[in-house]
């Protein structure tokens, strides 16, 4: 038997533990010591409409103190107001161009996809998981990341990117078991039309409820080794289902509604107002309000699940070695501008809520008005796990802003989208949002959002801004032309 020696008795034994202490880090990570946890999640068609964000009246108290432990970005843009477009670009760190994704696929449940797949244009690319599954990080999926059709696809494996997976769960609720007690404005038809239920029962019966269950269950499970778990819900995406306690929060005839421009009346230049869809045209002033009070209620239990997810990573005890971003995929239109849903380029649209928190984020508790796209998640994990990037990435660290919220990594932003055979590309500064339809064949939109953030009187011809104007052509000459059909 070996006699017990105190380390205090015996200098250099002490030295030679301390040194291999050192070396393999701390115990919580196993085999592989000092690797931040990533925590990814992203919500549906979900817009800024938060109390962190300035709403005064929509209530999400788990994203207000994400937000109170991590950086806030007034100023986040998607690449493509458009689920499959806007996934595949921020989970590949490349844009729309480059993926060659432009558009939500086709089909559904067992029928053929009509849109390319992003691997199909760029097959040999390291998604954001991806990188970090190849670095020894257990990388697995609760929900929504890549795309789906919603609800059709909801309980499969949607459009997603095996590879970027060693696992992924499919959680599928009360929410798709109900669909026919939905109201909707089409018979039979959810998924892009406007439809809501204030639903019987609990949240964990939903299938963001679900999601976030098994969420907390993965993290619990991996504690030990280092994980990247992306955690995708479906709401508030149509049709907007939550129990009917969050619809209690908000009442109907309370709910004012946007003011309409006069360009928005007339709806010029009229691509920028394609994406309208005929059955909202004349909804009465009661359906819309029903309609933002059922889209606010998504908002609140989806905040609710996110808390689930919080607090499971609170008790795990590993909340100070992960990194947590939390996103979605593009803005949302309520009756602004007269349009509902997605698929715009103005600023509705177009902006994203982004919030990341972690470990050594120096500007902690700190909102920043610094512009960032969600084409920047992905070189920004990276540099906050140290670990090494492709060299085609299309975005930015915004590592710097987490330090001082007043940095700046870029000073424009750019959305682009689809309209048939031809493309608007939008750019946003500091100040001004610059939209261009067929590169100004179509029409060109010019806002000084400083002066006019509900974007109602159009610049672009206005012989005062000329100069403006032209630097906003070159800018997104220099972003993208569009590519060739």
């Amino acid at each position: 038997m070996y006699p017990i020696v105190p380390l205090t008795k015996s200098p250099m034994l002490l030295l030679f533990f301390t040194a291999v202490l050192f070396a393999i880090g701390p115990t919580a990570y196993g085999a592989e010591p000092g690797k931040l946890n990533v925590l990814l999640m992203f919500a549906d068609d979900l817009n800024c409409d938060l109390h962190c964000y300035g709403h005064p009246r929509v209530k999400t108290p788990n994203l207000d103190r994400l937000a109170a432990r991590g950086v806030l970005f007034e100023r986040a843009y998607c690449q493509f107001p458009l689920c499959s477009p806007s996934r595949s670009s921020f989970l590949t760190g490349r844009r729309p161009n480059t993926t060659r994704v432009h558009r939500n696929p086709g089909g559904g449940e067992g029928k053929p996809q009509t849109s390319p797949h992003f691997r199909e244009a760029i097959p040999e690319t390291i998604t954001l998981p991806q990188l970090f599954r190849n670095n020894g990080y257990y990388a697995a999926r609760v929900g929504k990341l890549y795309h789906y059709g919603v609800p059709a696809q909801i309980g499969t494996n949607g459009f997603d990117d095996p590879p970027s997976w060693e696992q992924a769960f499919n959680p599928s609720g009360r929410d798709k078991a109900e669909e026919d007690k939905i109201f909707t404005l089409i018979p039979k038809s959810y998924g892009a039309v406007l439809s809501w239920l204030a639903a019987e029962g609990t949240d964990a019966e939903q299938t963001d409820g679900l999601i976030a269950a098994q969420a907390v269950k993965v993290i619990e499970q991996q504690r030990d080794k280092p994980f990247f778990l992306g955690v995708g819900f479906f709401r508030p995406h149509t049709p907007y289902v939550a129990p009917k306690k969050y619809f209690d929060l908000y009442k109907p005839d309370e709910i004012k509604l946007a003011e309409l421009s006069a360009d928005d009346q007339t709806r010029t230049p009229a691509p920028a107002y394609a994406s309208a869809k005929k059955e909202q045209e004349n909804l009465t002033v009661a359906l819309r309000q029903e309609a933002i009070q059922a889209y606010w209620a998504s908002i609140s239990f989806m905040d609710a699940q996110v808390g689930l997810v919080l607090d499971g990573l609170d008790r795990s005890g590993l909340t100070d070695k992960t990194l947590i971003v939390f996103s979605s995929d593009h803005g949302y239109h309520l009756s602004d501008h007269g349009l509902w849903q997605k698929m715009s380029l103005f600023e509705r649209s177009s902006r994203v809520p982004l919030i990341i928190a972690g470990p050594g984020i120096k500007a902690a508790g700190k909102t920043s008005t610094s512009l960032a796209e969600l084409v920047d998640i992905y070189p920004t994990l990276a540099d906050l796990a140290g670990l090494p990037t492709p060299d085609y990435l299309e975005g930015k660290s915004l590592k710097p802003v987490l330090n001082d919220p007043t940095a700046t990594v870029k000073s424009a932003a750019f959305t682009q989208v689809r309209r048939g055979e031809f493309d608007g590309y939008a750019v946003r500064t500091d100040r001004f949002r610059y939209i261009t339809w067929e590169q100004g064949r179509r029409g060109e939109q010019l806002f000084d959002l400083q002066a006019d953030p509900r974007e109602t009187k159009n610049l672009a011809h206005d012989p005062a801004y000329a100069t403006t104007v032209a630097e906003m052509k070159q800018r997104i000459e220099g972003y993208s032309m569009p590519v060739t059909k």
